[in-house]
């Protein structure tokens, strides 16, 4: 009797101890599930073989497409296949086998390397796996579509401020190049009257021209933003003096404008050179090729070939017959930084803006010559 009685004691308590646990365990699951649940991103959990556990609502919603798949037991490579037969991941498509090889291999890995996924309705992910200690695997899925949208948005609006910035680039180059043009003549032509006969009252009116041509030459490079730069590459500078013995020096002129063309000439004259004209950059190489020309004064904007281009098609020339470099002078409207390396580049050995001060024409030849 006493010893039934000690096995129901026993049972007794046995049961009891067995229910306190399955309680216990129990409410952990309830615990683990409720902590799992309040994370707002895809949670899932796979034991060592690659079958699902548990899973969180937020995952079954960001894989809604393959929901009707997720059951305890459930390989999750299979899963992925029956996605991937059912189109849900644009970046299988066209390399199934391939593409499935590789998220097998990043599960088995485990390591946690993030990258990102694709899903049929557009939408983008963030996946990451990590091992567990028991050997299954527990995985992060984070929609990163807004990121992504972004990110295209930033990149688009990069894009767009940089198209800006050339086409403001284009226009004041535009603009220096259709307000200094006229201005040169202007003012070039001013300067010639000014070195000829001319009675008190009739130097006035040209020192008056003048004078206004300097101020709407400020105004211009104050509005273009290179007013520092015009102010270095137009510091006094002592003129040289041309021709003075020996053969007169040769100069070939290249530009568009004849009122240009008329206003270097008469400078070129005015020092003893001996200018020869021509309207663009092709007229310009063709007779650099057959002339023994001192120094080439280059405009840049002309029709046919532009100034560049005509200065690298000398220096290619000059390269492949080992002929001596001829110096070449830029004379431009355009007078930003960028044009001036442009010119640099292209083998030009000096570069002074538009308009034109006799002095330091003069004063470039003598620099460019003497190098």
């Amino acid at each position: 009797m006493a010893a039934g009685l000690w096995r129901w004691i026993v049972r007794r308590l046995a049961g009891r101890e067995l229910a306190a646990a399955q309680a216990e365990a129990k409410l952990a699951r309830e615990r683990l599930s409720d902590a799992i649940e309040a994370i707002p991103e895809g949670v899932v959990f796979l034991d060592a073989d690659g079958r699902y556990i548990l899973w969180n609502r937020r995952y079954a919603e960001i894989y809604h497409r393959s929901a009707d798949l997720f059951r305890p037991g459930a390989r999750l490579i299979d899963v992925l296949r029956e996605g991937v037969r059912r189109g849900d991941y644009p970046g299988a498509v066209g390399r199934e086998e391939a593409w499935l090889a590789g998220r097998e291999a990043m599960l088995a890995a485990g390591t946690g390397e993030r990258h990102e996924q694709q899903v049929a309705d557009g939408r983008w992910l963030m996946i990451e796996d990590r091992r567990t200690s028991e050997g299954g695997s527990i995985g992060l899925r984070v929609d990163i579509t807004g990121l992504k949208q972004q990110a295209q948005a930033l990149e688009q609006a990069l894009v767009r401020a940089e198209a800006a910035s050339r086409a403001k680039s284009e226009f004041l180059a535009d603009m220096s190049h259709a307000l200094r043009t006229p201005l040169n003549g202007v003012s070039g032509l001013a300067q010639a009257l000014e070195g000829t006969t001319l009675g008190p009252g009739q130097q006035a009116l040209v020192a008056d021209i003048r004078a206004s041509a300097g101020e709407l030459e400020r105004l211009v490079s104050g509005l273009l933003d290179y007013e520092e730069i015009e102010a270095a590459s137009r510091a006094p500078t002592p003129a040289a003096a041309l021709g003075a013995a020996g053969a007169p020096l040769r100069v070939l002129v290249a530009d568009d404008n004849p009122t240009n063309r008329k206003v270097i000439e008469l400078m070129l004259a005015a020092a003893g050179a001996a200018p020869t004209c021509v309207e663009d950059g092709r007229q310009a190489v063709e007779a650099w090729r057959v002339g023994a020309f001192d120094v080439v004064l280059m405009d840049l904007r002309m029709p046919v070939m532009d100034g560049l281009e005509a200065i690298r098609a000398i220096r290619e020339e000059e390269a492949a017959s080992g002929r001596a470099a001829t110096p070449v002078v830029v004379l431009s409207a355009n007078t930003a930084p960028q044009d001036r390396a442009a010119s640099a580049a292209a083998g030009a050995t000096g570069h002074i803006g538009k308009p034109i001060e006799a002095d330091i024409l003069l004063a470039a030849l003598a620099t460019a010559v003497e190098s």
